[in-house]
């Protein structure tokens, strides 16, 4: 199982920190994604870090601004958002997949206002 918290409603420029903590699966065996979808648009993968090594990659609009953590004694993956853009707004999902295995969270809203 996996639980997102850390949404909410920001002004624009302003930081936002997003916990995925999972249960029932240990993360440092899986890679962990960051997802959002926005309003009638697509679910789109923005971040994620491998299971064996730590690394981490992004899409091009997020990179100089987020990033991609994670703790594995919390069993716990965040993602540290700053200078957020209205049209970061979205809601975030995070994912864990090990070959056929995988989990989705239920999601936590992100509005930036302007």
């Amino acid at each position: 199982q996996l639980v997102e918290s850390g949404g909410g409603l920001v002004q624009a420029g302003g930081s936002l920190r997003l916990s995925c903590a999972a249960s029932g699966f240990r993360i440092a065996d899986y890679a962990i994604g960051w997802f959002r979808q926005a309003p009638g648009k697509a679910r789109e993968g923005i971040s994620c870090i491998s299971g064996a090594d730590g690394t981490t990659d992004y899409i091009r609009s997020t990179k100089d601004r987020f990033t991609i953590s994670r703790d594995n004694a919390k069993n716990t993956v965040y993602m540290q958002m700053n200078s957020l853009k209205p049209e970061d707004t979205a809601v975030y999902y995070c994912n864990a997949k090990l070959g056929v295995s995988q989990y989705w969270g239920q999601g936590t809203q992100v509005t930036v206002s302007s």
